[in-house]
């Protein structure tokens, strides 16, 4: 289910009459938001997408600290300011492409640590239910899988096949989302392959500077379960934006 707590009417942090329909419609589609309410005044308003709606007028510079406090689901008040900010939004996402034994330990360590999960593989030897028990699996091709998921700034995306046939096309559909993580399994020269192979695509460096490859935190991990701890590492590590 979706993580935000039942919102109310008054308070830091409520939400008044004004807004709730509005606040309501984007949980309902699962959209991240925030209110922001002036604790001194009692003006509040909603951010959702690029815009404020209320009777709150809040200032470029702290609306774009908002903005990333969504990023990082974090609420609580602006420094320097009266502001305080509540943060609304879906659980955060993983999307596994390959039903590999990696993915067997990833999928639920994944799932343990709040993510929704998805696998894609059009492989069904590989995408059995007897594998994996309890994960949404999609029997799509990647690229079709992908669209179909539309990866956005909640969604961490990790390729695990080894195979450019379906590697590839997951990774030019993440690439051109917003992601917040994308990671490719592989060794450094079979990832320079797979770079020089986007590039031709039509990609930049800097488009192939999000991937994370070979995936996962250099902790000399061997086996699967090993290098799906590495992997959900460097996941979580991206997403609180630490230096590792």
């Amino acid at each position: 289910g979706l993580r935000w707590h039942g919102p109310c009417v008054c308070g830091a942090g409520g939400v008044k009459t004004g807004i709730f329909k509005a606040l309501r419609q984007s949980l309902a589609d699962k959209v991240p938001c925030a209110t922001v309410t002036d604790t001194e005044t009692g003006q509040q308003c909603l951010y959702v997408g690029s815009e404020c709606m209320g009777d709150l007028v809040v200032p470029d510079a702290a609306l774009a600290t908002v903005s990333q406090m969504i990023q990082t689901d974090s609420s609580g008040v602006l420094e320097n300011t009266s502001l305080f900010v509540r943060v609304y939004g879906p659980p955060f996402r993983m999307i596994i492409v390959g039903a590999v034994h990696i993915a067997q330990a990833l999928a639920p360590m994944a799932q343990s640590a709040g993510y929704e999960v998805t696998i894609i593989d059009p492989r069904e030897a590989f995408a059995s239910a007897e594998r994996l028990a309890g994960i949404a699996v999609l029997s799509d091709w990647p690229d079709e899988g992908m669209v179909k998921v539309k990866p956005d700034i909640r969604t961490a995306v990790v390729t695990l096949t080894h195979d450019p046939k379906l590697d590839d096309p997951a990774l030019e559909q993440a690439l051109k989302s917003d992601a917040f993580y994308i990671g490719s399994l592989g060794s450094r020269r079979t990832h320079g392959k797979r770079l020089e192979r986007l590039r031709e695509s039509g990609f930049t460096d800097e488009d192939l500077s999000r991937i994370h490859g070979p995936a996962g935190l250099d902790i000399k991990a061997k086996s699967p379960a090993e290098i799906a701890v590495s992997i959900l590492a460097q996941v979580v590590a991206t997403r609180r934006q630490a230096q590792v």
